[in-house]
């Protein structure tokens, strides 16, 4: 019989950020949960250390439990000894191991949902492994054509239609097709995982003003536009598209359960300006649950114990709550 409480597989990310110590301070300020890590042991006692936490590190093997309040570690062996706030290129493979390991554990049924900690792209790029984000990388451990990056926090949700592009590369990359399967999956996600039974999206417009009629641009016009209606006609409720200099007032925010947008830096810039240190960074489109942090690896404080848990706080809430509908 299933717990009540469910597993959650979590990767700390990059071993000389703010990871490891984070995901122990969420272990020992909320011991209601039921947290796997997936790292090395030995990374897990030093920076227990560092806090003054008497963790006993568990090493977990399948066919074990995992008790609420209980530090238990799947043991994946770091390359070389971890220093806070200074990367070491020979760790980068075991980054990627922790995060492999963990998707084969919830694959396989050890835990319900994957939470993930902040990794450092440069590092991982500079280690030899082409590496664009989490997203990417999980859609490719799983076979999953089209990933979708949802940011979270209270009262917002933001849905990217292309995540890590440079500038330059984003109009190319908005298809119809592509469109098209980011607003199905959502509105798919948004039914499933957070059980709202008619989704409101908006859909933003990638030119100003969504192209001031064809004056600053035609991709508003002849790809978002007619997507937008052929879904409309199929019973979604769908407004768009929006310029986004008006898409984030109150009003709009208000009357939408999520905002799709064109690129990284047209929504993501105002959801964490309202909900930086509570958003929670979600994968939709696996066939698992993954939530994640919604900040970096904070090198310059790693190690000092002023690093917060609170995003790591909501990612976990939030995996727990869609793992149970």
């Amino acid at each position: 019989m299933r717990s009540a409480v469910p597993v959650l597989a979590v990767t700390p990310g990059e071993p000389s950020g703010i990871g490891p110590e984070i995901l122990l301070k969420l272990n020992r300020g909320h011991p209601e949960f039921r947290l796997l890590a997936v790292a090395d042991p030995v990374l897990l006692h030093e920076a227990a250390g560092r806090l003054g936490f008497d963790n006993s590190i568990i090493e977990w093997q399948p066919g074990m439990s995992v008790k609420a309040g209980q530090t238990a570690c799947f043991p994946v062996k770091l390359a070389s000894p971890a220093i806070p706030g200074r990367l070491k290129v020979e760790n980068a493979p075991y980054v990627l191991d922790t995060i492999r390991q963990a998707v084969e554990l919830v694959q396989a049924g050890h835990a319900a949902a994957l939470v993930t900690g902040p990794v450092h792209k440069g590092i991982i790029n500079e280690g030899g492994v082409p590496f664009s984000g989490h997203t990417e990388f999980l859609a490719d451990l799983v076979d999953v054509s089209q990933p979708v990056m949802m940011l979270a926090a209270p009262g917002l949700r933001v849905v990217l239609v292309t995540t890590h592009l440079p500038l330059l590369d984003v109009p190319a990359a908005i298809t119809a097709e592509k469109l098209e399967d980011v607003i199905r999956i959502t509105h798919n996600s948004l039914r499933r995982q957070f059980g709202i039974r008619q989704p409101r999206l908006q859909v933003l417009g990638l030119n100003p003003h969504a192209g001031e009629g064809g004056h600053l641009g035609h991709e508003d016009a002849q790809v978002i536009l007619p997507v937008i209606e052929q879904l409309r006609s199929q019973g979604m409720d769908i407004e768009g598209p929006v310029p986004a200099d008006t898409a984030f007032t109150p009003p709009r925010i208000a009357s939408c359960d999520a905002v799709v947008a064109m690129y990284h830096d047209q929504g993501l810039p105002v959801l964490k300006h309202l909900g930086f240190g509570k958003a929670v960074n979600i994968t939709l489109g696996l066939p698992f649950v993954r939530t994640s942090v919604d900040h970096g690896t904070a090198l310059d404080i790693a190690g000092t114990g002023q690093a917060s848990a609170s995003s790591l706080l909501q990612a976990a809430l939030c995996a727990q709550a869609t793992t149970g509908r």
